[in-house]
């Protein structure tokens, strides 16, 4: 295996710090500290290794792991499946479910432990649960008195385009905790030290910096093995798409699950994909293909009816806008089958009330603004003011 151009935190753990003397530090005090991990199946080594597997051979104390969505070994293929509290079969060791009826940390679960180390793969977009998780566990260590240790990992869509609107006041959920935008170009490490600092959670943080890394690379610059996060992101061209192409979930079209691309596919059985690539064509995306097809889901959304959509062929990452095309999408269909386009209703994401779309977007603008016949540029103003702010904000605590 050709060695990475990217050394993630864990490995920096592993060999006991990087360069930095702080970090250093913080590794050779967590020798004899009584760990858990918090891991699902991307939490490996540059060498393919898991972590759980690495840090115990390394000699260190781990004495539980705690299991995100999709589970710790990514047991739940499904998405919005939960899992139960278990013992791993590799290790032995307890699993802590933070992914149904228990999300943060119980006191139990943290009583025989120093230290939470948190090794997921993000994927930079705010309705990735992963960062909402992360806040729940920062948030017991908080009061608990227990030290949480971020291993950070590169941002796979990279670290300088935002994109989407700040989540609004009300609108708050397990896919949006805090006010962050949709795309909010930050690493778990990044996003765990503003919300520590900016939003007061106040824990005893530490993070371990992966190296070589620049905010301007693609996952392919990393020289990374790509490890799937969750079932339903398997490629860097899924996570590519999935900031704007997850508002589908919020309607009844097909995003792509039960395919072997989701979320670069997309349709309904209602849908002629010649006159919606047409229409998608007028509006001339930077950085897009759209190609007419048809398919068939296995499961969720439309499953086993034929869809008609399409695919979408990135062929600019850096042009490419994917929260402006999953809107110009939602407006094109809109217009082209009013009768049959509709919002998904809820429980969605263990939200009882508010509109799917409304907590995948941050507010209601996007379903009014669709259902107005609103356009895209109509929906989309004032967010470039919002994510000047947040950039603002976030500015002190970036360490990239």
């Amino acid at each position: 295996m050709t060695r990475p151009r990217t050394t993630p935190g864990v490995d920096v753990f592993l060999r006991g710090g990087g360069a930095s003397d702080s970090v250093r530090a913080a590794v050779a005090g967590l020798r004899h500290a009584r760990l858990g991990l918090v891991a699902h199946p991307a939490s490996v080594t540059s060498g393919l290794a898991f972590s759980a597997d690495a840090i115990r051979a390394a000699g260190h104390d781990l004495r539980a792991l705690f299991g995100p969505q999709h589970g710790a070994r990514g047991e739940k293929q499904d998405n919005m499946i939960e899992s139960d509290h278990y013992t791993d079969p590799v290790t032995g060791l307890p699993v802590h479910s933070l992914y149904g009826e228990v999300r943060k940390p119980t006191p139990a679960m943290l009583d025989s432990l120093d230290t939470i180390l948190f090794d997921l793969q993000d994927v930079g977009v705010r309705v990735y649960t992963f960062i909402w998780t992360m806040a729940l566990a920062m948030e017991a260590c908080a009061e608990a008195g227990v030290r949480f240790v971020v291993l950070d990992r590169p941002n796979p869509i990279g670290g300088v385009k935002r994109e989407g609107p700040v989540l609004r006041p009300g609108y708050e959920s397990f896919i949006g905790l805090h006010p962050v935008p949709l795309r909010h170009g930050l690493t778990c490490g990044e996003m765990a030290r503003w919300l520590n600092g900016e939003r007061g959670i106040g824990c005893d943080l530490t993070v371990i910096p992966c190296e070589g890394w620049r905010r301007d690379m693609s996952r392919a610059d990393t020289g990374l093995p790509w490890v799937m996060p969750s079932p339903n992101l398997p490629t860097p061209d899924s996570c590519v798409v999935y900031p704007g192409m997850v508002l589908l979930e919020g309607t009844n079209m097909s995003e792509g699950r039960g395919t072997t691309c989701p979320f670069e596919l997309f349709g309904a059985p209602w849908l002629d994909p010649a006159a919606l690539v047409a229409r998608l064509d007028r509006a001339r995306l930077p950085g897009i293909v759209f190609r007419p097809c048809h398919f068939e889901p296995t499961f969720q959304k439309h499953a086993g009816a034929l869809c008609g959509g399409a695919q979408l062929h990135v062929t600019d990452t850096d042009a490419f806008e994917p929260v402006r095309t999953a809107v110009e999408i939602l407006v094109a269909v809109r217009e082209l089958s009013p009768h049959d386009f509709a919002w998904r209703q809820p429980p969605y994401e263990y939200e009882e009330t508010l509109a799917p779309i409304d907590i995948l977007w941050g507010g209601a603008g996007l379903r009014e603004g669709v259902d107005t016949g609103a356009t895209t540029h109509e929906i989309l103003a004032g967010v470039d003011d919002e994510l000047d702010a947040f950039g603002e904000s976030v500015e002190p605590y970036l360490l990239y």
